[in-house]
């Protein structure tokens, strides 16, 4: 899976910002028929799908970026260092 890393710290962007502007990323990467498969929000300690980290306690692999991987994610979009991640198929 090819990932983007965006430091958009000046934008001041929110998780749905953050979101829209992946969507629109992925979509000139890989087209208009994307699927959003899996994201993380570290600020407020979500991810979805809900709860695919809880077999990832304790390592340093999060569940909803090993969900996306065994999907066939293509694009991950990750701002900020891991504040937000969004991946793509």
């Amino acid at each position: 899976m090819n990932t983007l890393r965006l430091d958009a710290t000046e934008l001041g962007l929110d998780f749905n910002r953050a979101l829209a502007l992946s969507t629109s990323i992925a979509r000139h990467h890989l087209g208009d028929d994307t699927m959003l498969l899996s994201w993380y929000d570290r600020e407020r300690d979500l991810e979805s799908p809900a709860g695919v980290s809880e077999c990832h306690a304790g390592c340093a692999t999060k569940g909803s970026w090993d969900y996306a991987l065994n999907r066939g994610a293509r694009l991950a979009v990750d701002f900020d260092a891991g504040r937000f991640t969004f991946c793509f198929l």
